[in-house]
């Protein structure tokens, strides 16, 4: 009898354990160095495809790559979607007005603190406490810091996604390949070092397993 009882208490226990969260975040870096900046009509359409997908209660954040993005003033646009369909629609239509502005108007940065962006990126998803983690960086994954900025700090993925899309070849890539290939492969180690899961898409006409 002390030990059924035991099991039941052990079992009510359980029971009352608060279920792991569902909800999805989703944190895009926009690379704009250079002539990549040009490249941002197709992130444009990422970001639409990516708000049509999330749902009530998930977060969206879109932010630059630029000299040093490991700040709150790098965010273009965020929001945790209400779970009020008629007002999460609200809060998605001022979302992707407000990326259609910064798009239209953006100017092209001296330099790209990617691994700034993707540290802005980590903090903002576990402050949301998001089930589902995901970085996104749209860039041609070329690093460039300006003097004084220090990166070589470790990056704490664990159970996050990170997706490079639209991973453009830079015009030494056509000369050595090779340059391509270590980038690219360089960024998944340090992703998986860190413990987080790499993707590359350069389809873009093949998001549907984005999300």
């Amino acid at each position: 009898m002390k030990a059924f009882i035991l099991a039941l208490t052990a079992l009510l226990i359980g029971g009352c354990t608060p279920s792991a969260p569902r909800n999805t975040g989703v944190y895009l870096l926009l690379d704009t160095s250079g002539t990549y900046n040009e490249e941002l009509k197709k992130a444009q359409s990422i970001i639409l495809y990516t708000l049509s997908k999330l749902q009530p209660t998930d977060s969206f954040a879109v932010a630059r790559i630029d000299t040093g993005s490991f700040s709150e003033k790098d965010i273009i646009a965020k929001a945790t979607f209400d779970d009020r369909p008629s007002s999460a629609n609200v809060q998605k239509r001022a979302f992707a007005d407000a990326i259609k502005t910064f798009v239209d108007h953006s100017q092209a940065a001296s330099y790209t603190d990617i691994t700034g962006g993707l540290l802005q990126g980590i903090e903002f998803l576990n402050e949301k406490n998001s089930g589902r983690k995901a970085i996104l960086i749209f860039s041609d994954l070329k690093e460039d810091l300006e003097k004084g900025y220090v990166r070589d700090v470790p990056l704490d993925l664990e159970g996050f996604e990170v997706v490079a899309l639209n991973v453009t070849k830079l015009r030494s890539d056509n000369y050595d390949p090779r340059e391509y290939l270590a980038r690219v492969d360089t960024w998944r180690q340090r992703v998986e070092k860190a413990g987080g899961r790499w993707r590359m898409i350069n389809d873009l006409e093949r998001l549907d397993g984005l999300l």
